[in-house]
């Protein structure tokens, strides 16, 4: 080690000294001995008799700074070992958590495979048992549903249920209230809560849209096919709920519908209610009965090629109405699919039934429900 032999070059150099200091201090003795004794003087002994040895001061640095260099060198090469060691603990870290990141995407990629089997799987079980288990239907309507069940059940529930009726063959779900009025009603339209677009196009109006339990329009095709059976009636039944929480309704002895290539026109028995007959309004002008169906993209609404309201000129009943889908005549008093302006600039209400007043001005009305049922028949 290189302090052993700096330790081992001083203890030769004190050595040295020693020696040179005693070889001077006999020789001067040998001198002496020929004269008179002289008494050392204080200046030329020290402290035990004797001068404190010393090493050369140009050997002291010589030392230092070779012991300096030393530990110089000594210092980088513990550095350099210190940052080869740390390089390779950081590669062989990241090379291990590469490991761990393939293993984890070969088992996510497995899982996925599976999951897509799995589905699959589903799907087909799903596929055959709809095949082999056909949907079992309540009844035709929501009045025969309750005409079926008074005998076994003491209390019918209001509820979603499957119709099927007589000149269809397939089956679809509807909302049937069985506590309002007697029961038996199949709901055709409910507005509550303004969470339901009614900005829809011709084919959303004909096929339906929204949830049955809340907001809804059950479709034109399916309210079709319901008052369409044979030796049947129904009932169109609106309950309207104002801002206020005031009630009203107005009610149709008769109702049926044009098919398709008719575009669904609308017909109405006798009205009795305390709402007002805003489907027929004041006068022949504004009178939608037998009025065809029409939507933002399929126009029958008799403006032709405009209307003029109010010293406006209407070009589209729906466009006026916010897209929504209803049977205009000239636009008409009655719009209950009506739906709100984003700016509200409008001063017309959303849900329209104009004929419904308070002090001559209409109410707001915040709820509306349009329901059909059965009547019974002279037959």
């Amino acid at each position: 080690m290189w302090i052993n032999s700096h330790v081992l070059l001083l203890l030769v150099l004190l050595l040295l000294s020693v020696g040179s200091e005693k070889s001077s201090y006999f020789n001067h003795s040998e001198t002496l001995n020929d004269e008179a004794p002289v008494k050392p003087s204080k200046s030329t002994v020290g402290t035990k008799g004797w001068d404190t040895c010393s090493i050369p001061c140009d050997i002291t640095v010589k030392l230092l700074r070779d012991e300096k260099h030393s530990i110089c060198g000594q210092l980088q090469q513990s550095l350099l070992s210190f940052g080869r060691s740390t390089r390779k603990l950081m590669r062989d870290v990241m090379e291990e958590q590469q490991r761990a990141l393939d293993i984890l995407s070969t088992q996510v990629t497995e899982l996925m495979i599976k999951v897509q089997m799995l589905s699959l799987e589903v799907q087909r079980s799903n596929t055959e048992m709809y095949a082999i288990k056909p949907v079992q239907s309540h009844g035709r309507d929501c009045s025969d549903i309750k005409d079926n069940l008074m005998t076994v059940v003491p209390k019918i529930p209001s509820g979603i249920y499957i119709i099927s009726p007589e000149n269809t063959e397939s089956s679809f779900e509807v909302f049937c209230e069985m506590d309002y009025m007697g029961g038996g009603w199949t709901v055709m339209q409910r507005r509550t809560d303004g969470l339901t677009d009614f900005k829809r196009s011709w084919a959303d109006y004909t096929d339906g849209f929204g949830n049955l339990a809340g907001e809804h329009w059950l479709g034109l095709k399916k309210v079709f096919h319901i008052v369409s059976q044979k030796d049947t009636r129904f009932q169109l039944h609106v309950a309207l709920v104002s801002k206020d929480d005031v009630t009203s309704y107005a009610s149709y002895d008769d109702f049926h519908l044009d098919n398709e290539t008719l575009f669904y026109g609308i017909h109405l028995g006798r009205y009795a209610g305390s709402a007002g007959d805003a489907f027929r309004g004041y006068d022949q002008d504004q009178n939608q009965d037998t009025a065809p169906f029409s939507a933002s993209d399929v126009d029958n609404d008799g403006c032709n090629p405009s209307c003029s309201l109010n010293n406006r000129t209407v070009e589209s009943c729906s466009v006026l109405h916010n897209q929504t889908g209803w049977w205009f005549n000239q636009c008409g008093l009655a719009n209950l699919n009506g739906s709100p302006e984003e700016t509200e600039s409008s001063q017309r209400t959303s849900i329209l039934w104009d004929t419904w007043r308070q002090n001559g001005v209409p109410y707001h009305i915040k709820a509306v429900t349009m329901k059909i049922r059965r009547i019974p028949t002279n037959n």
